[in-house]
Order: C-alpha cells, then sequence, then structure tokens
C-alpha cells in the first residue's frame, strides 16, 4: 500500500518519538481510522535500520540433549553488520522448514522481486470466471498477508530480532517429530528461554507465525513462560482432533494426507551445505531413519482397519480423552495472560477452535482481539488493506501489536476492534464481543411441504417457524458431489477455492442433499454464532454419517454455504460440561466426546435424534434472500467415517424421521426473529 507525502514525513517523526502525536485516540471502524493510516505509514515508511544481518543454523540444546537448528534476523546497518543493542525478540516455531521461511523472506522482501510480484498480483481481475479463486491467492499476495508466515524484513530493521526455530524431527533440527505434543511444548518453553538469556534481546519476547507456528503460539502461552508478552497468532488451532484431525467423528481426508505427507518430505530434506563442508549431523540422519513416516501408521490405521476389535492402539490414542495426543492437543486458553490477537476466518481450517479460543481467553478486551475474515487457510489476509472498509494489512497490524505490547508504544491497536469481522453478504464490521449482542435463538422446523426453490435436490423441503403435522420419512444416501462443495474447498485449505462455481454455490451438490427451504426474509437479518441442526434419524444399519450446511439463497437461486458441520451418527454422545444450551434446553453449541467408550450404536430401524454443531458464523441475510438447510449422508473430502464405522454403516440410506412430535429443527442466532 502506497500512502501520501505527507503520511510518509509523519512515519519519519513518529520513529523519533515514543508517542505517537494522537496516542489513545480510538480507531474508527475496521479499517483503524486515521490510527489505522499511521500504523500502515509507520510499517511502510523509513525504519531505523537499513539492513539485515542472517545467523544461519544456530543451535539450541534441549534439556535432552536434542538439538534445534535456527535462523536468527537481526537489525542491521547497510553492511548487514549487526546492532549491538539489546531488541525485543519474535520466536517463530516451523515444522515447514525454516529454509522455505527463508526463501519466501527473500523474495517478499527482495527490492526488485518484491514489487513486481505485487504489480503481477494486483493485475490478476479473474471475477467472473471459472477459476476466479485465483484472484483471492493473488490479492493475499499483494496485500502481503504471507509476510506473516515467512520473515517480515521491514519488523526487523524497525527494531526487532527475529528467531525462526525447527520444531524437532522437522528442518535442519534433530529428534522425532512430536506434532504439537509434550515434548515439542516443552521445546518451545526452552527455545524461549534461550533466546531470553542472548546478548542481543533484550528479555522482551513475542511470538508470531500462520497455522502450525499460531498453534504452537497458544501451545506457549498457556504455560506463561517468563518473558514471553505478546503473541500474534494467524489462523491457529485449538482442539486439534475436532477441528481437523476427526470433526464429527470423521477423518479430515482432505487435508491430513496432503499436510503429512508435506512435513514428513520436507523434513527430509538435509543440510546441503553442512554435506560441502564436513558438519553434517550424522544423529539427524538416524532420527530421520528411525520415524521417517511420522503419524502415517495412525492414518493408514483409521482408513484400513476393518473393525472396532482390530483397532491398533496408536489409533485407540486418539480415541480417548485420556490419551498424551488428545490431551496435549488441547489450546487451554483459559490460561492465556499475554496479550494476543487472534487472526482466523470463517472458512479456515480451524474456526471451530479461533472463536472458541478468544472468548476463554480471561483478558479484557483490547489486550485480546479476535479478527475474522471469509477466506480459507492459504487466502491470509487477501482483500485487507486498511481502505475501502477493510481491516489494515496483516503485517502492519503485527508491527503495530508489538510495538504496543513489546515496546510500549501506546499507538491505539489496544483499542481497535476488540472483535472484527467480515459479515458474510455484507462488509466488514466491528463489535464488542462474538457473537454479536442483540441476537434472539429461535427454532425453524424441517417440514416436507415443497419451497419450490430447489427442484434439483434429492428433496424440496421448508423451513418454517410453525412445527410441521407431516409423518413419514426423508431418505438420502451417501454421494460424492461434496468434492464440488464449498467445504471441500474449506478442508483443502482453498485449494478447490479456484472453482468458484462449486465453492460459492451448492447447487452442484445440492444433487445429494434433502434441502430445507424457508421465505423470503421481508428484512435484512444477521445472523451471530453458532448453529445447532437436530435431527430425528432412522439408520438401516448400526451407524452412518450426517453432514448439515446453512445457506443463504439468493433470488437468482445461488445456494451460497455460510456454514456446515458433521457427526458420525454412533459419535454423537455429548460432553454436557462443554455443550453450550439455549435458555428453552436447546442444544445450541454441541461437543461430542469422540471416544469409542461412549460410542452408541444405532438400532437398525428405531428412531435416534442427534445434534449437528455447525462452525461459527456471522453473515447478513438480505431482503428477499432465503434460508436453507441441506442434509447430506456423505461429505467428502471434508470427511470419512473411520473404516470400522464406515464398514458398519454398509454405505446405506439415511432418513430423517417426521414426527410432529419430535421435530427436526434448526437453532439459530438471528437479529430479527424470522414471523
Amino acid at each position: 500500500m502506497r500512502v501520501g507525502l505527507v503520511v510518509g514525513v509523519f512515519a519519519v517523526l513518529s520513529t523519533l518519538v515514543a508517542v505517537p502525536a494522537t496516542a489513545g485516540a480510538a480507531p474508527i471502524g475496521p479499517t483503524g481510522g486515521s490510527t489505522g493510516a499511521r500504523w500502515a505509514a509507520t510499517h511502510d515508511g523509513p525504519q531505523p535500520y537499513a539492513g539485515v544481518n542472517i545467523q544461519w543454523d544456530v543451535p539450541i540444546r534441549m534439556s535432552d540433549g536434542t538439538v534445534l537448528k535456527a535462523n536468527v534476523y537481526r537489525p542491521a546497518d547497510r553492511a548487514e553488520r549487526p546492532t549491538t543493542k539489546k531488541t525485543p525478540t519474535i520466536v517463530t516455531m516451523t515444522p515447514y522448514t525454516k529454509l522455505v521461511s527463508a526463501l519466501g523472506a527473500a523474495v517478499l522482501n527482495h527490492p526488485v522481486l518484491e514489487p513486481f510480484l505485487l504489480q503481477v498480483a494486483s493485475a490478476i481481475r479473474l471475477s467472473g470466471t471459472p477459476i476466479d479463486g485465483i484472484t483471492d491467492i493473488a490479492q493475499t499476495i499483494r496485500d502481503r498477508g504471507g509476510k506473516t508466515f515467512a520473515v517480515d524484513y521491514d519488523l526487523v530493521r524497525s527494531g526487532y530480532t527475529m528467531v525462526v526455530v525447527d520444531v524437532r524431527g522437522t528442518g535442519f533440527s534433530q529428534g522425532v517429530w512430536d506434532v504439537f505434543q509434550s515434548r515439542e511444548q516443552a521445546d518451545t518453553v526452552e527455545v524461549l528461554d534461550w533466546v531470553s538469556r542472548q546478548r542481543w534481546s533484550n528479555g522482551r519476547l513475542g511470538m508470531s507465525g500462520v497455522s502450525y507456528s499460531a498453534i504452537n503460539q497458544i501451545q506457549a502461552a498457556n504455560k506463561r513462560p517468563k518473558g514471553l508478552q505478546a503473541i500474534f497468532p494467524v489462523e491457529p488451532g485449538g482442539d486439534l482432533i475436532r477441528d481437523i484431525v476427526a470433526p464429527g467423528g470423521s477423518l479430515g481426508v482432505g487435508f491430513l494426507p496432503l499436510w503429512l505427507t508435506l512435513v514428513n518430505s520436507t523434513k527430509l530434506v538435509p543440510n546441503v551445505a553442512s554435506m560441502l563442508n564436513g558438519t553434517f549431523d550424522w544423529k539427524w540422519l538416524a532420527d530421520r531413519i528411525k520415524d521417517p513416516f511420522t503419524f502415517y501408521p495412525q492414518l493408514f490405521a483409521a482408513l484400513l482397519t476393518p473393525d472396532i476389535p482390530s483397532v491398533p492402539d496408536n489409533l485407540k490414542a486418539l480415541l480417548r480423552n485420556d490419551s498424551e495426543p488428545r490431551q496435549a492437543w488441547l489450546p487451554h486458553s483459559d490460561r492465556i495472560t499475554v496479550p494476543t490477537l487472534i487472526y482466523g476466518g470463517w472458512f479456515d481450517l480451524f474456526t471451530n477452535s479461533e472463536v472458541r479460543m478468544y472468548n476463554d481467553i480471561p483478558l479484557t478486551p483490547g489486550r485480546k482481539q479476535l479478527i475474522m475474515g471469509d477466506g480459507y487457510h492459504l487466502t491470509i489476509g487477501g482483500g485487507q488493506t486498511g481502505t475501502r472498509g477493510t481491516p489494515p494489512r496483516l503485517d502492519v497490524l503485527q508491527r503495530a501489536w508489538f510495538d504496543r505490547w513489546l515496546k510500549d508504544i501506546p499507538n491505539g491497536v489496544d483499542q481497535y476492534g476488540p472483535v472484527t469481522l467480515k459479515q458474510l453478504g455484507n462488509t466488514w464490521i466491528t463489535a464488542d464481543q462474538f457473537p454479536r449482542a442483540g441476537m434472539t435463538r429461535q427454532r425453524l422446523y424441517l417440514g416436507d411441504r415443497p419451497s419450490r426453490t430447489a427442484p434439483h435436490a434429492v428433496r424440496d423441503g421448508s423451513l418454517t417457524v410453525g412445527k410441521p403435522t407431516s409423518r413419514g420419512r426423508l431418505t438420502i444416501s451417501p454421494g460424492v458431489l461434496t468434492v464440488c462443495s464449498r467445504d471441500a474447498a474449506q478442508q483443502t485449505a482453498g485449494a478447490l477455492a479456484l472453482f468458484p462455481g462449486c465453492a460459492k454455490d451448492s447447487r452442484v451438490a445440492e444433487h445429494n442433499a434433502l434441502t430445507f427451504t424457508s421465505a423470503p426474509m421481508p428484512t435484512a437479518r444477521s445472523v451471530s454464532g453458532p448453529v445447532n441442526v437436530h435431527l430425528n434419524t432412522v439408520l438401516d444399519a448400526t451407524d452412518g454419517y450426517w453432514t448439515a450446511t446453512l445457506n443463504d439463497v439468493a433470488p437468482d437461486g445461488r445456494s451460497t454455504v455460510i456454514s456446515s458441520g458433521q457427526v458420525v451418527s454412533s459419535l454423537r454422545q455429548l460432553d454436557t460440561s462443554k455443550t453450550k444450551y439455549g435458555p428453552n434446553g436447546d442444544v445450541i453449541d454441541p461437543v461430542n466426546t469422540l471416544t469409542l467408550a461412549t460410542r452408541q450404536r444405532n438400532v437398525p430401524g428405531r428412531p435416534t435424534t442427534l445434534d449437528i454443531g455447525l462452525l461459527p458464523t456471522e453473515a447478513l441475510i438480505r431482503p428477499g434472500h432465503r434460508l436453507r438447510i441441506d442434509v447430506f449422508a456423505m461429505n467428502l473430502p471434508r470427511g470419512l467415517p473411520l473404516r470400522p464405522l464406515l464398514n458398519e454403516s454398509g454405505l446405506r440410506p439415511q432418513h430423517i424421521q417426521l414426527d410432529p412430535n419430535r421435530p427436526s429443527w434448526v437453532n439459530l442466532p438471528l437479529s430479527v426473529p424470522v414471523s
């Protein structure tokens, strides 16, 4: 983003004084107003240091003797001589090898390549074409969200040291990849301690990074390590079983195999320089040979084990609440006491946890903040420039956040938000909380009366305020058309969002769905919060798989998914200590236990009620638009039941039993009830 001469001059002056001229002024709306413009000017303007000094492959020895490798980026002069001043330090832990971060930083901060890349990205305009999704990826590059994944040299030149560390068992670090578990979490705390004791560190520490590195921040902050004073997690997960491993009890086949392959492949890339200079780390090689395919055994067991008695111990551990991975993968965000800004999205891989973690952090709004966009996991910060009603760029927000909490600069970022939301179907908005205040919980009932809006569906039903009086069954069979859906795009981190005909219009997938559609909305109303679909079901087998989506149906018939969820029928048991209930006793935000111990097989032919929790959402339903619930019996590639449960289901047809005494309904948080 280019700034005018006046703003640029102001940025230079602001680096020479401790307090900006308008410190404490409240930002206005999602853009941050004039305060947000000053954040951008400060980040994009001249910096105190002209260069960056890089120390490659610095060894950090852990308490068990394992050596991790780090790249250290320090503020320097034009000759790349590092400053002698002690600086605040920002730590990123990555499994994707710091080599990738270094290469990304080299391109994104190159004086020639960066402007050329931004120019190309800005020139891409494919709206209205079958590959419109490429525009979103181009916006991510144009709006520099990728700098929060790599290393932002402007941040370093502003007076921060950055330390990028390969987590145990990945990159050039020794050890066996521990995948977010206790030993890896202990490593992070030890790395922070090591950093705080280095001659170039002033002991004030922050953490940054995207996805895996964001999860690592949450896990570190909940341990309250000495010196850690702020974190900036971009797209962090929390309860990883429910987020990506087994959402609703279904294996996340669209993401897990590709992700495990990515990390297990890149961790085998050797340090070529050490091979050439005779310093090759033979322990690194021995550790890689010891466990070359981390978590593949569990993945194969989930896909291939034929029945429950044959489930191996390594898979059973993921299906027990008291196991090491299940316990280690919980966020414990209620223990976080350092300022935290969480950036996520309604179609991110970790939407399930991002809002929950924000609400659980016991800090006052401002010291904790939440930004939820409408992108996917790969489209980090796309469409954010601080203009046209959008939030400031992510790299700008990151700089402002660390300036406030690591340098004590009262720049007003703690008065931003505290909740900044892209309202689906509308613009960005600012709120005091999420779900937003003023919502009314309302049931809408699923019935078989045709709405005459979805002739393409398996059955076109209605969504009404009044309880239907009809009886009978609505039948749906497993299908594969959800490969062309927003859920498919979400589970593949946005890769399939290249095709908006699938990601932004559910009418193809609805050929495999039961649809239930309301009358047109006479006035606009918002949906804000989690949604629950309660179904009275009948199966012809001992197990089945249910998926539901909440859609906004436009007057031209386009059906856009705004939220979705799924549950394997036998894993429907709720954790009542975590599940949220409405004033009338309705389940409004179900949390399934997802354990073998609480598994409940269905009795074929017998009605069974279950709740399908949809991801939290924020949307505006405009006048003339309709609400729709889609119900599917399969959800590839978002999920696939574990092989034993899939075998029990036999992929047989599934039924919704219509019964006035046991109705099926959706419970919605609405700003204006449907009449």
